[in-house]
């Protein structure tokens, strides 16, 4: 009697030759061909910051033009970078299923995301993954304190952004009593929450926090509230999509406080939403990030390179983009491989010069010696105040 055949096993059998001939269709075919490489980024692209995603992505692709053009070689192969850009929308939900869509592709890093709100839900997922990811521009301090060992960040956190402003209201801008308003995300609660411990710690009197939402553009309630208490400093936990148009609305108000932000005020598109209501000295941000002394003349080269291939110049974080993507590389080259694996304890330790600067991290992976820039607006323009770290 001859033996029935079990179609289950000859199927698992025939799928495995398959593979084989499959991994051994990849391990023999041209050595000359180029080592593909896939860079996930991703940032809001479209929505109320989508001008600050985009300055990402272009920071991102900048670099990956430029590795292209030099032919690196990770071991002995030329490696061919790849940018997969997705779109978040600064929206958790939107992040987490670019995240998954970034995993499913095998990508071999990410760069991004852009706001707080959205990195966090979505490094669970790198994290599962085991594909690093470096943001460069959320500050949001519990990014880098879950524990994860892919999680890399190349700005300073909103602990160090929040005190260095709560100090600078009390002690330079001679601020006695701070109202605070902050718009809930991740970023702006963060931000604020910061700000008012360390003003209050310097010898302010909080006067009123208030809320409001990322997509509000209507605030005269909480600031006719506010204006009964005259606080001599107002500080905004938000994007320049909210405080610019808030800003207007104090002027209309007839307020004279000084208004104080985050690195989320402190952009080109801030002047042109405010409008008139800068005045000369009257607002006052940092930037999460900053270079000085030799650093100066190549972020002025990467300024200058981006201004000639975009035709604009540098919103914000576009730098610390374009240094996550060479960041990645660099940690690839020294490894001699493109698997996360083998390439994550090299960009642990990595040391690097680059557009933001001097990277180095922190075993939580946050950037060592990260630096602060303040600045003022005057005559409708970003004056620069100091560099601090």
């Amino acid at each position: 009697m001859r033996a029935k055949l079990n179609w289950t096993l000859v199927a698992a059998a025939v799928a495995l030759v398959a593979c084989g001939k499959k991994e051994e269709a990849s391990i023999s075919s041209d050595p000359g061909a180029p080592l593909v490489i896939k860079i996930g980024h991703v940032g809001a692209t479209s929505g109320a910051v989508a001008h600050l995603g985009k300055d990402n992505e272009n920071g991102a692709r900048l670099a990956i033009d430029e590795l292209n053009a030099a032919r690196l070689k990770i071991g002995e192969q030329v490696a061919r970078f790849e940018l997969l850009a997705e779109d978040d929308a600064a929206d958790p939900k939107q992040a987490t299923a670019a995240a998954q869509k970034l995993t499913d592709a095998n990508v071999n890093g990410v760069v991004g995301h852009l706001t707080s709100g959205a990195t966090l839900p979505s490094s669970q997922i790198y994290n599962d993954a085991g594909i690093p990811q470096i943001t460069p521009s959320s500050t949001n301090p519990k990014y880098t304190r879950q524990g994860f060992q892919g999680a890399f960040r190349l700005v300073a956190d909103d602990v160090q952004q929040g005190g260095a402003l709560g100090r600078y209201a009390v002690q330079t801008l001679k601020a006695k009593t701070v109202a605070v308003i902050d718009d809930r995300t991740a970023y702006g609660q963060g931000l604020a929450d910061e700000f008012e411990k360390a003003a209050v710690a310097a010898g302010a009197q909080l006067v009123a926090h208030e809320y409001t939402n990322d997509k509000a553009i209507d605030f005269n309630a909480i600031l006719t509230t506010l204006k009964a208490k005259q606080p001599d400093v107002i500080f905004f936990g938000g994007m320049d999509s909210v405080g610019g148009p808030m800003l207007r609305q104090m002027r209309a108000l007839g307020f004279d406080s000084k208004f104080v932000g985050g690195d989320g005020l402190c952009t080109s598109e801030m002047i042109n939403l405010s409008a008139n209501a800068l005045g000369d000295e009257e607002v006052f941000c940092v930037e999460a990030g900053g270079v000085d002394g030799e650093e100066v003349a190549i972020n002025d080269k990467f300024r200058t390179d981006f201004k000639t291939k975009y035709g604009v110049e540098v919103q914000a974080y576009a730098g610390y983009a374009y240094d996550g993507v060479k960041l990645l590389a660099a940690a690839m080259q020294a490894a001699a491989s493109s698997d996360p694996v083998k390439y994550l304890p090299a960009l642990k330790a990595i040391k690097y010069q680059g557009a933001s600067g001097n990277v180095e991290f922190d075993e939580k992976g946050d950037r060592k010696n990260a630096a602060l820039t303040l600045y003022t607006f005057k005559a409708g323009q970003r004056l620069k105040l100091a560099v601090i770290r």
